[in-house]
């Protein structure tokens, strides 16, 4: 089905500046999330009117309702989408409209020299005939996840204008900070009121995400001894080689260029330094909790050997858990991932469950009591100047969200 507000609300939405920033010591992270959410989210759900539209301080969230329009108790299923984007140049962001794709030629990303090529992005030739959105070639286009907050808005506004759709209670939250992995941690689970709920964050149509990596992140912060390079013989310590040598003790092939499917990696983010001080930035990842652990404690011995060596804690390691693999605790809630397939074969989509190399905020949701599956939102190349949405998917996914109201009625009348 085709929803004739759609398009115009996402392009509204991706030309506001709304990136989250994890250096800030504020929350929400950024001044312009807030501003997005309060200035242009609540009043374009008032305008459609919900109802108990509120902004919740504790959780930095916009939270709205959809009435039951039915007589008997139905349990409450929830949608959220967040409304920051990726670290990535997000100012002036133009949207560009590429209607009827031939499915084999590049796409030039407005008058830059950068394209999309099929040949690199084969998943572009899935969508021959339809409408194909990018930005312009010098920032992200914001899709992720301002395609969710665009379908979650429309699903609600066609729910409202089609009452013979029978549906119970449904809450829709609009989240920050989820880029930076700390929106989640905030929320408020009972202001929310849910029994459950979906994140609309994913990927083509037919994506269901119920399995994500367990995550950690640590850093490292090596002081050295920086002396005249003419008098450095046995008393030099570049504290730059001791960071590269402690990222030779890692196991090379084990990184995310080289991995796939379900094996999980080290990845270094960022190294700066100079002779006297280094700073390294590290995600570990692994699909089962043990494998995790496993990957955390080679890290610790790596670094107590070498401060053993030194004979000093020259290696200052600081080490935390992100979140964890949702489909340990979501096995206890398959009814919740069972709705969504059933939506998803009543619309004819072929299902792929493949777990997630990443995380969502239902991951952290998960774990507070919520359960919370994340369904596909039809982004695509996220987080970077080569990122694009294609229409067509994301009107499959309000049929879908719709067709999960109406299922979940229909099996608790």
């Amino acid at each position: 089905m085709e929803y004739p507000n759609l398009l115009p609300r996402f392009l509204k939405y991706v030309k506001v500046n709304s990136r989250s920033d994890e250096h800030a010591k504020r929350f929400p992270s950024t001044e312009r999330e807030e501003r997005f959410q309060k200035n242009v989210i609540m009043k374009d759900l008032e305008q459609v009117g919900l109802s108990d539209i509120h902004y919740n301080q504790k959780s930095g969230c916009v939270v709205a309702e959809v009435p039951s329009n039915v007589d008997y108790k139905v349990p409450v299923m929830g949608f959220l989408a967040h409304c920051d984007t990726a670290d990535f140049n997000s100012e002036n962001i133009k949207p560009q409209i590429h209607k009827n794709y031939d499915g084999k030629s590049k796409i030039q990303l407005g008058d830059s020299d950068i394209y999309l090529d099929p040949k690199i992005f084969p998943h572009l030739k899935n969508y021959k005939g339809q409408t194909i959105i990018t930005a312009s070639g010098d920032t992200l286009l914001g899709g992720d996840d301002k395609c969710g907050v665009s379908e979650l808005i429309t699903f609600a506004e066609y729910l409202l204008k089609h009452p013979e759709i029978k549906h119970g209670k449904i809450r829709l939250a609009f989240t920050p900070d989820e880029e930076i992995g700390t929106g989640a941690e905030h929320f408020d689970v009972k202001d929310f009121g849910a029994d459950f709920a979906f994140t609309v964050d994913g990927e083509a149509p037919g994506k269901l995400d119920w399995g994500t990596f367990s995550a950690a992140q640590f850093s490292l912060d090596i002081q050295g001894v920086d002396v005249h390079p003419a008098q450095a013989k046995g008393q030099m310590i570049n504290a730059i080689q001791v960071g590269i040598n402690f990222q030779n003790q890692l196991p090379q092939d084990e990184v995310p260029e080289h991995t796939d499917g379900l094996q999980g990696f080290y990845h270094l983010m960022n190294f700066q330094g100079t002779v006297d001080h280094a700073h390294l930035d590290y995600i570990i990842r692994n699909f089962k909790r043990d494998g995790l652990e496993k990957r955390k404690n080679l890290v610790k011995n790596i670094v107590a050997k070498m401060n053993k060596e030194f004979g000093t804690d020259r290696l200052k390691l600081k080490m935390w858990d992100q979140y964890y693999n949702m489909a340990d605790e979501l096995k206890k809630h398959m009814d919740v991932v069972n709705l969504a397939r059933k939506a998803y074969k009543a619309e004819g989509l072929t299902i792929n469950e493949d777990p997630v190399r990443g995380g969502t905020d239902g991951s952290q949701l998960t774990y507070m009591g919520l359960p919370c599956p994340n369904i596909f939102a039809g982004e695509e190349n996220m987080h970077g100047r080569y990122e694009y949405t294609v229409l067509e998917s994301m009107y499959k996914v309000v049929d879908v969200m719709l067709k999960m109201a109406e299922i979940n009625a229909e099996e608790n009348k």
